[in-house]
C-alpha cells in the first residue's frame, strides 16, 4: 500500500476493495472525523487531513457563513458528511459542504440517502496534496452544482455543466460572491486575528456593493 506524506497529510490507496468492505469501514469510523474515505468502483483512498488542510477548511466555512448571514441567506453546513452513490459504487467525504436550496429538507437529518436526498449545493475541496482518486466525476454523478477548490493560495469555483465542471468567476449558488474577492478575504484570514477578521471582511464586502 503506497503512502504519501506531505505536510503531515497521509494518503493510502488500495485497489480491488469491495463495496461491502468500504461500507464496513464507514461504520467502524462513524464517530470519527478522520480518516476520510473516497471510493470509486473498487479503488479506496484513505486520507488523514493535516492541520494546514483543516485550518483552510474551517476558514472557508467561517467565511461562507459570515457572508451568507450578511446577505440574509440561510444555509446549512454539513461538514464532511459521507455521501454514497450505491448504484455507481462511489462514495466520498468532502472537506465541507453547504445546502441552500434544499435546506428545509436537510436540516435535522441524521442519515444521508443519495437515492432520495438532494446533493449539497456547494462542496469545498482543500487541495493541500493531490488525491489519487479523482472526485470530480463522483461529484458530477451526484449532480453537485458547484465545487470550490482551494490550494492555500487560489480559490476556484467550478460549475457543473453537461456532467462536467467548468471554471467560473462567481458563484451562481451564492450570487454576489466571486472567486477573486473570496480569495482576498481568505488571505486576510491568514494574518488577522479571529476577532478582527470578520469586521474587516464585512467592511470590505459592503464597500464592494
Amino acid at each position: 500500500m503506497p503512502t504519501v506524506d506531505c505536510s503531515q497529510e497521509q494518503r493510502v490507496v488500495m485497489r480491488n476493495v469491495s463495496w461491502e468492505t468500504y461500507e464496513r469501514l464507514l461504520e467502524d469510523h462513524i464517530s470519527y472525523s478522520a480518516p476520510r474515505f473516497t471510493y470509486d468502483r473498487g479503488v479506496l483512498e484513505v486520507m488523514s487531513p493535516s492541520p494546514e488542510r483543516e485550518w483552510y477548511n474551517r476558514l472557508i466555512s467561517d467565511l461562507v457563513k459570515l457572508l451568507a448571514r450578511e446577505m440574509r441567506i440561510d444555509l446549512l453546513d454539513l461538514g464532511s458528511t459521507t455521501f454514497k452513490n450505491d448504484p455507481r459504487r462511489q462514495g466520498f467525504e468532502p472537506d465541507t459542504c453547504f445546502y441552500i436550496s434544499h435546506i428545509r429538507q436537510m436540516r435535522g437529518k441524521k442519515r444521508m440517502d443519495t437515492a432520495t436526498d438532494p446533493p449539497p449545493d456547494i462542496v469545498v475541496e482543500i487541495v493541500v496534496t493531490h488525491p489519487v482518486v479523482g472526485k470530480f466525476p463522483i461529484y458530477a454523478e451526484l449532480g453537485i452544482p458547484e465545487v470550490w477548490t482551494y490550494d492555500g493560495e487560489n480559490l476556484v469555483i467550478h460549475q457543473l455543466r453537461d456532467r462536467e465542471y467548468a471554471k467560473i468567476s462567481a458563484s451562481s449558488v451564492l450570487p454576489g460572491l466571486n472567486a477573486r474577492q473570496l480569495g482576498e478575504f481568505l488571505e486576510l484570514g491568514k494574518t488577522l486575528d479571529s476577532l478582527t477578521w470578520p469586521d474587516v471582511v464585512l467592511g470590505r464586502f459592503r464597500e464592494s456593493k
